[in-house]
């Protein structure tokens, strides 16, 4: 008789999870074994809506069959094929629609694997681009407190979220730091862009006056900062940031992992806020979440930049084995037609601010300190218990599992970013049960 995978007794000492409390978890395991549109269900049968689109990713929801059918196509068809000097008619196809819903000025895809990749491969054409001008003197990095940019070297050395560079030595050198944007006795309880904080991104001339622009390559920044807990960028924020790159010619690039593909009701964050920067790293909502892809979308200037010297000369030393994976590539391009048919992007933007004033009736309710919201993404930030940082918002984990929603944490600050497929009535219940998990804490 074949083992159920689903229901058979497993040993867990094998997987080492990510980002896990793993023996906690190990002693009271939480598993889904399967999933549809908005829900998840558990090993023993019960539905948990999905408050946090996976992890970010799952904007279209679970097993939407457009996208189930292009890879069972695909892997029948042609499984793998190589992109190192060889090619495959989906993966253009992808890099073209991409670039269509993409903000003018946006001409070229570069294929990865993740958003860690695509963080490390828009560092390094950063670099690499100022050196191919004649420039190579400019070779710093400057990234952002509390910035979250994957976990590969490169992507914590300009991401600072502390737990992620405690452990792992010196990382890069040449690297520096703008301040978060985070002020809580600000703007405390805003209501999509705060209106304080503006001239942060100031303190970038203070590290050109330090460094010198003339060594400083690129500035990466969430547009939205969404890992670290939905830090919201202030009113002109971006846009100052933007004309003091250009001012000093460093390259501005944009990390869309999680804002990408709808969340903030357009296609980009890029073009819900009219800034554009020189490049933009994606992944996640590429494919829905369902194959591991991502990608680097550029200028034409940046690229064109490459496009110099013999033609039979490779111009970037760099990619992936998977770059532009064929079922991947399905996937996407899949995804973008869910998207499209069904006008997600559109719904993110209608449903924006029932989501807002659902999540503001949170305010009041026990340990509340912080609210805030954009798009279709919303943090509520909890008072720490004293001593035991992380202790409150993990609780509140857990007895939100158990009454059927699924959210995310991290610190002490509870973040939802729910497939944009969710209706009012789920938004009603995704709101109501964490409400009643907050009284309860």
């Amino acid at each position: 008789m074949p083992l159920d995978r689903k229901t058979a007794p497993n040993d867990l000492n094998a997987f080492w999870m990510p980002f896990t409390a793993n023996r906690q978890f190990k002693k009271s395991p939480r598993m889904f074994v399967a999933a549809k549109d908005m829900h998840y269900t558990t090993s023993d049968g019960r539905q948990v809506l999905d408050g946090t689109a996976g992890l970010w990713c799952c904007n279209a929801g679970h097993c939407r069959p457009k996208i189930t059918e292009a890879i069972q196509k695909q892997a029948a068809e042609l499984d793998y094929a190589p992109a190192f000097q060889m090619g495959h008619p989906i993966a253009f196809e992808l890099a073209n629609r991409v670039v269509d819903i993409a903000p003018k000025g946006i001409e070229h895809v570069f294929f990865t694997n993740s958003g860690s990749e695509s963080v490390e491969t828009a560092l390094k054409i950063a670099i690499a681009y100022h050196r191919a001008r004649g420039e190579g003197s400019r070779t710093r990095l400057i990234g952002r407190e509390r910035g979250y940019h994957g976990v590969n070297f490169g992507g914590i050395s300009v991401g600072g979220i502390v737990n992620n560079r405690r452990m792992f030595g010196t990382l890069l050198g040449g690297v520096d730091h703008l301040p978060h944007t985070h002020l809580p006795a600000q703007n405390a309880f805003t209501k999509g862009q705060p209106e304080h904080g503006a001239t942060l991104a100031d303190d970038l001339e203070r590290i050109v006056a330090l460094h010198g622009a003339e060594t400083i390559a690129a500035v990466i920044v969430e547009p939205m900062a969404g890992s670290t807990g939905v830090l919201l960028p202030p009113k002109g924020y971006l846009e100052k940031l933007r004309a003091i790159t250009k001012k000093h010619g460093i390259l501005l690039i944009f990390d869309e992992v999680i804002t990408g593909f709808g969340r903030l009701g357009s296609a980009f964050a890029a073009q819900h806020f009219d800034v554009l920067p020189d490049m933009m790293t994606t992944a996640k909502g590429l494919t829905n979440g369902v194959i591991p892809m991502g990608a680097v979308l550029t200028t034409a200037e940046v690229h064109d930049a490459f496009m110099t010297g013999p033609e039979h000369m490779i111009e970037l030393f760099h990619g992936y084995t998977y770059s532009g994976n064929p079922i991947a590539s399905a996937a996407g391009i899949a995804t973008l037609d869910t998207y499209k048919e069904e006008g997600l992007f559109e719904r993110a933007a209608e449903l924006s601010g029932y989501w807002q004033d659902a999540i503001h009736s949170l305010k009041g309710l026990p340990h509340v300190i912080d609210i805030r919201n954009m798009g279709l993404i919303g943090a509520v930030e909890l008072e720490p218990i004293p001593g035991e940082p992380t202790k409150r918002a993990f609780e509140a984990f857990l007895r939100a599992y158990d009454k059927g929603i699924l959210i995310r944490t991290t610190g002490d600050i509870i973040a939802m970013s729910p497939p944009l497929i969710i209706s009012k009535t789920e938004i009603d219940t995704l709101i109501g049960t964490l409400g009643d998990v907050l009284k309860s804490l």
